[in-house]
């Protein structure tokens, strides 16, 4: 079993035990957009080595590409459907990546946004939903 499905699991048996899963979506998110673009799993472990958590603007980088990484995941309580995404605080990327999961962090959907044409849709929208994700280029 790779360290995903073992983060997965144990955060499912976390929400199971105490009602809110550990808040890992964000790990999780940034390690699955990196496989969706091609990196191996050896070339993320490598770049994030130095990385920090707070890390400004920037989740990764990839063939000298900076990407930015969103995602949702709905906890399966009544009413967690997913209805807002994240916006990003900034555009020193080169590429958002939003990833919506199923309550088992399974990806459903994976999108892919270039910053200048996010940012010219995006800038002035003051809450943005799934729907609006969904117009940039599908990666799953």
């Amino acid at each position: 079993m790779n360290l995903r499905q073992q983060l997965v699991e144990i955060s499912l048996k976390w929400q199971a035990k105490y009602g809110v899963a550990p808040q890992v979506t964000s790990a999780l998110s940034e390690y699955d957009a990196a496989m969706l673009i091609g990196a191996t799993e050896d070339e993320y472990s490598k770049h994030m080595q130095n990385q920090t958590a707070v890390t400004k603007g920037v989740d990764f980088v990839y063939n000298n590409k900076r990407y930015q990484v969103k995602a949702n995941r709905p906890s399966g309580k009544r009413g967690s459907a997913v209805t807002l995404v994240s916006k990003a605080k900034n555009y020193e990327w080169d590429f958002l990546i939003w990833v919506l999961y199923n309550t088992t962090y399974n990806i459903q959907e994976a999108w892919l946004w270039p910053v200048d044409r996010y940012k010219a849709e995006y800038d002035s929208v003051k809450r943005l939903s799934p729907d609006h994700m969904r117009k940039g280029k599908r990666l799953k």
